[in-house]
């Protein structure tokens, strides 16, 4: 009769943890003095491990809701993985202080995903043509897999460009004349090995005026890999670099660190980069470097810096560094593609020994030329952004599960959208005064429009196209609607979905698909 007027339960610090308290932008956490080190769980998965002062005393600022939501549960823990150090996770809710004492009501996808960073209205990122360079070396089972999955996923104004570095392995020269048989495919070889470096200079100096993409042979792209980089290369003039995330990059390695990251069994590389894609967000963490592994450049920067240094690194392991911090001597800046994500092998051609051994004479390099650049990479790497990226990732692959693959996400415009099951349909539709995003009925995002001044609806959805990762846009038929416009400005293609509807969506897109493509493949 009287349970309303039960207190709801509070969080409880467990030892060594003493206090927690939220002001709205900062986690502040006191433990026991001497305690080192305290781990904080988001929303059920592990977002950072934070060092304590003498005094025990630790603090976490959050620049933007990590899950893009209006709240989220934290528990702090003694280690990754290890004990809790509270009876029950507390709320916060950022811009507000102190814990709330349930789960806030949150709507999935209500705002714009927290630190997203669209390109800017009006932006044609389909513009630039690319030139892909693929430097390569023997290892021909990965080359045929790479190369593949360019052919398969790469849509836009885009050329290919594969240099054979003299390869040994007598397999390389007829695989590579297969391809080359492609439209938009040119394939160049070495008369002797000249090393990775000055084999991509040549890349680069044959690309003539396009922005550039280097590749690694060993590399396995997937759905959206080329918009999306073009994206972050275009999302602010500064930028030199977008560099993807990878399973085995590095520092671009998610969601671990300088690991080799399997990824879910369940899932297939495509179903891991279609996850990326929808969940990874577009905060693009900044470092001092990129990673040639899977690296654009844009143009400009070439112009204006020079190309690699094939003498200082004539293997590889530091070149691609060194460009970069060439770059960014001239006030330009490199992004973290973390919604881009590459299969890499890496390896293949050298060795893990001899990767090393290269690696290391990089380093040296490095160092004398740039004395600040492990220091600055160091700090980059602790950035709330990126931190966030690799939190998103681990809580994307949790649930990975053998029937649960991330399907595409489409967008129809108006009533009588498709329902396919291998297939998320978006729906946006005029409800009176509102312009409403919906899936499966619920609406996700809205936008008032107004007739006298239509714009601020326009860039809306300028940027739900963006945020809400969208592979497609479907239409009745082709036209010049401001969706169409908006769509190809943004390099998402626009497919026309005959009526009636097929009964799938790999059905009924399959033509239109296969003519987006970059390479139409002749082989």
């Amino acid at each position: 009769m009287f349970g309303f007027l039960r207190r709801r339960p509070r969080p409880q610090w467990i030892a060594p943890l003493q206090d927690a308290r939220w002001d709205g932008s900062c986690l502040n956490l006191q433990a026991e003095p001497g305690t080192p080190h305290l781990a904080i769980e988001l929303d059920g998965s592990h977002f950072d491990t934070v060092s304590c002062a003498a005094d025990g005393s630790a603090r976490v600022e959050f620049a933007f809701a990590p899950n893009g939501k209006e709240g989220l549960s934290v528990l702090p823990r003694s280690g990754r993985d290890g004990a809790a150090l509270s009876n029950m996770p507390a709320y916060l809710l950022p811009g507000q202080a102190g814990f709330a004492t349930a789960p806030p009501r949150t709507r999935a996808l209500r705002r714009v995903a927290g630190g997203a960073r669209p390109v800017s209205f009006g932006t044609d990122v389909a513009a630039p043509t690319v030139s892909i360079v693929v430097p390569v070396f023997n290892a021909p089972d990965l080359v045929a897999r790479c190369l593949a999955s360019v052919i398969a996923h790469t849509t836009g104004k885009a050329r290919l460009i594969l240099i054979d570095d003299a390869s040994s392995d007598a397999q390389i020269a007829p695989l590579l004349a297969r391809f080359g048989r492609i439209p938009g495919v040119r394939v160049l070889r070495n008369d002797h090995n000249r090393g990775f470096t000055a084999t991509a200079n040549r890349g680069i100096a044959a690309a003539g005026t396009d922005d550039v993409v280097l590749l690694n042979a060993d590399t396995e792209v997937g759905p959206n890999w080329l918009q999306g980089l073009r994206r972050a290369a275009l999302v602010e003039s500064r930028v030199a670099t977008a560099t993807a995330v990878s399973d085995n990059a590095g520092a671009f390695s998610v969601p671990e660190l300088e690991q080799e990251n399997p990824g879910p069994a369940a899932w297939s590389l495509e179903a891991r980069a279609r996850a990326l894609w929808q969940q990874a967000g577009l905060a693009y963490p900044q470092l001092p470097t990129g990673n040639g592994f899977c690296m654009y450049i844009r143009r400009g920067v070439i112009d204006a810096v020079g190309a690699l240094d094939e003498v200082a690194f004539p293997q590889g392991y530091g070149e691609e560094n060194d460009l970069c911090q060439r770059a960014a001597q001239a006030g330009l800046v490199h992004l973290i593609a973390g919604n881009v994500y590459v299969g890499h092998a890496r390896s293949a051609s050298f060795g893990a020994q001899r990767r090393a051994t290269l690696g290391a004479a990089g380093m040296a390099v490095l160092r004398e030329r740039w004395p600040d650049y492990e220091a600055e990479v160091g700090r980059s790497l602790r950035s709330f952004a990126r931190r966030v990226l690799d939190w998103r990732v681990r809580r994307a692959f949790a649930a990975a599960t053998d029937s649960g693959s991330p399907r595409p996400r489409l967008l129809w415009v108006g009533a009588g959208a498709p329902r396919w099951s291998d297939a998320q349909v978006w729906n946006l539709v005029a409800n009176d005064t509102e312009n409403e995003l919906l899936v499966d009925g619920e609406v996700i995002a809205a936008n008032t429009w107004q007739a006298h001044d239509p714009e601020p609806s326009y860039r809306a959805l300028w940027d739900w196209l963006q945020v809400f990762a969208f592979e497609a846009l479907l239409v009745a038929r082709a036209g010049d609607s401001v969706a169409e416009i908006l769509a190809r400005l943004l390099d998402i293609p626009v497919l026309v979905v005959a009526q009636p509807f097929a009964a799938s969506a790999r059905e009924a897109l399959a033509a239109g698909i296969a003519s987006t493509r970059s390479f139409q493949e002749s082989l």
